[in-house]
């Protein structure tokens, strides 16, 4: 057995699959997850010593490189003052001070320690700020693991062909009505139907959790006008996308703008953190000024926001994001160009330092049209990638990441090992 193989049977031991996180175990892929020992810059290197060129980064946080020197010393210097506090800290509303300058409408910040507790809190606020009880998702938008949001859900229960969590009630589920990505129309139909009913539309603006989907030319001005017509709450998911796409995240790039926006990942730097933003009039619902509760031991965690706050100074340099986009460009373009010359049908798309790889012809617009790629071949070049030292993240249903650290010869490198994987899946 090798090392990897020995370290997941004696996960599975004590840990529920061999993992904390379902998509982890490779059930997605097939064989054994990697073991990670350490990381560094565009590398991890697993417990028996191999090295890989990182494209999961640690599911978009990265965005400058795993353990940046920057990041790392800030985070020491916190921890030399203390782990956690239970009590209000500076940096905490340096952080908010931050986000708020980047996302004009956001006023308020709450800090959490999770996407997924950020989504679940946004929504509890939407409740109790329009007195609704409905909200509207995506099939095969991810919020996170909160009841509500786990009905027809992406990433992790897509990959294992659950799209609907057990354990979720069905008094509960039925407050959650469910629309198509992309398509105006049925998310007019569910308003026309409870126009009196739906506290709140969230949505990944950026769809980052059944592959990368792009929206549709006028959806999210659509998804705008309907909320208002109807006096419901639109929330951005930016979890993933915030930060990652561009400096002002997704709805920089589309150009509308939310009610609520959630973000997580890059303001953390690596560690565990979520925030939800939004204006002074309907964050203030939350408590201690309003009814909304809402509370976290561990929410502004000093070593979290830290690392956020070396973070957020490294990206804000000018140009950061033109080269990000560029190099993360040449990388999807090299994909492609070595899936054409060996046949295999395959496209891909990117933004900023996210991009999406699908084994079909065209890019998918949706959860239905991603769902008919060759998810066997992708199986198959996945491993044969992984043999070739180059870490994608293990579902056909995820997105990959790009940072600042990978260099001209890490993507000339994952070029070259895409042609041979692609030779090999070919037939």
């Amino acid at each position: 057995m090798t090392t990897n193989q020995i370290e997941f049977e004696r996960a599975t031991k004590v840990l529920v699959g061999g993992v904390n996180s379902a998509v982890r175990a490779f059930r997605a892929v097939g064989g054994t997850p990697r073991f990670i020992a350490r990381a560094e810059g565009a590398y991890l290197w697993d417990v028996e010593g191999k090295r890989y060129i990182d494209y999961l980064g640690s599911w978009g946080p990265m965005i400058v490189g795993q353990s940046h020197p920057l990041v790392v010393e800030r985070v020491r210097e916190a921890a030399g003052r203390g782990l956690s506090y239970g009590a209000p800290n500076v940096m905490e509303s340096e952080l908010a001070e931050r986000i708020c300058a980047l996302f004009p409408q956001v006023e308020r910040v709450r800090f959490t320690s999770s996407g997924t507790e950020a989504t679940m809190s946004a929504l509890r606020l939407a409740r109790g700020f329009t007195k609704r009880t409905k909200i509207i998702k995506f099939e095969g938008c991810y919020h996170g693991t909160a009841d509500s949001l786990l009905v027809k859900a992406g990433s992790g229960a897509l990959a294992f062909g659950t799209p609907t969590s057990a354990g979720v009630p069905a008094d509960l589920a039925q407050h959650t009505l469910v629309a198509q990505f992309n398509d105006l129309e049925s998310v007019a139909a569910l308003f026309a139907q409870h126009p009196d009913d739906i506290a709140c539309l969230i949505v990944e603006p950026i769809a980052g959790n059944m592959n990368l989907i792009a929206p549709a030319p006028g959806f999210h001005a659509g998804l705008r006008e309907l909320c208002t017509r109807y006096g419901a709450l639109l929330i951005f998911d930016e979890v993933m996308t915030g930060f990652r796409v561009a400096l002002g995240g997704a709805q920089e790039v589309i150009g509308v703008t939310p009610d609520i926006s959630t973000f997580g990942k890059v303001i953390g730097g690596g560690m565990p953190v979520g925030a939800i933003g939004g204006p002074a009039q309907i964050m203030e619902m939350m408590a201690p000024l309003g009814p909304v509760y809402q509370a976290g031991t561990l929410s502004g965690n000093p070593l979290a926001m830290a690392a956020g706050l070396a973070t957020l100074e490294l990206i804000s340099v000018a140009g950061f994001y033109d080269r990000l986009h560029e190099r993360c460009g040449r990388l999807v373009s090299g994909l492609s160009e070595a899936a054409a010359a060996a046949g295999v049908p395959f496209s891909a798309r990117h933004q900023g330092g996210m991009a999406g790889m699908y084994f079909m012809n065209q890019a998918p617009g949706d959860f239905a049209a991603v769902q008919t790629q060759d998810v066997e071949r992708f199986k198959r070049f996945y491993h044969r990638m992984l043999d070739e030292g180059v870490y994608f993240p293990p579902s056909a249903v995820e997105a990959f990441f790009f940072s600042s650290a990978h260099s001209n010869s890490d993507i000339t490198d994952t070029i070259a090992a895409a042609r041979r994987a692609f030779a090999a899946v070919a037939g």
